[in-house]
């Protein structure tokens, strides 16, 4: 399976920061509304696929247990952030307690929404075993986490993780299995560039994850 990725975007010297900003928010609309594919260059498999989006509310959200309703495609729009989060699968291991940090093993798609393309994936057979690894903390209820190995380190030459990873750990389960049909988390991202990686804050575009997590040894 042949896979190509986007190159990094970069911000045009003849744009202001407003209009990049506006040009993002038309994106990330356009991407709620139509959603993506994503499909292999040598074979046609298709490696991500993204219905149209059902936005939900914060207060929805959590009068639903602070879950999203997958069959109606439901993303939380956390307004502060401008994050959308979707809980694919809670998991079926145990939060990161009050006190406690973890390592935490992470596999993922990166789809940068203005290009329309895949940038970067450790779900693809040239890099599938070789997870992100990340160690995140929380203290009283606020998580941190910092990249310590993996495709994002690489890329993008930081140990700092999105802060659009970071909002959706306080309602996962981290468990210790591995498997595409097993109940380790899985959450769906669009995450702006005032919550994204190097690259994308820089350039001022927004990205798409689909991630898989679990507890590291």
């Amino acid at each position: 399976m042949t896979v190509s990725f986007a190159t990094f975007c970069s911000c045009d010297d003849d744009e202001t920061y407003a209009e990049l900003r506006e040009s993002e928010n038309k994106a990330i609309a356009s991407f709620v509304k139509k959603g993506c594919s994503v499909m292999a260059e040598d074979d046609g498999t298709e490696i991500l696929h993204v219905d149209p989006i059902t936005e939900i509310s914060e207060e929805q959200f959590y009068a639903q247990d602070s879950m999203t309703n997958v069959e109606r495609n439901e993303y939380v729009l956390f307004a502060g952030s401008g994050v959308y989060m979707q809980i694919v699968r809670q998991g079926s291991g145990e939060r990161i307690k009050d006190g406690e940090s973890a390592q935490v093993v992470c596999r993922f798609h990166e789809y940068n929404i203005s290009a329309d393309s895949l940038q970067l994936s450790n779900r693809v057979p040239a890099y599938e075993q070789l997870p992100d690894i990340m160690t995140v903390s929380n203290t009283s209820g606020t998580f941190t986490a910092s990249f310590t190995s993996g495709l994002m380190v690489n890329a993008y030459q930081t140990s700092s993780v999105p802060g659009g990873w970071i909002i959706a750990l306080p309602f996962i389960k981290l468990g210790r299995q591995f498997s595409e049909d097993s109940e380790v988390a899985k959450i769906r991202l669009i995450v702006p560039s005032t919550e994204g990686q190097k690259s994308a804050s820089n350039g001022v575009y927004a990205c798409f994850y689909e991630i898989i997590m679990q507890r590291g040894r």
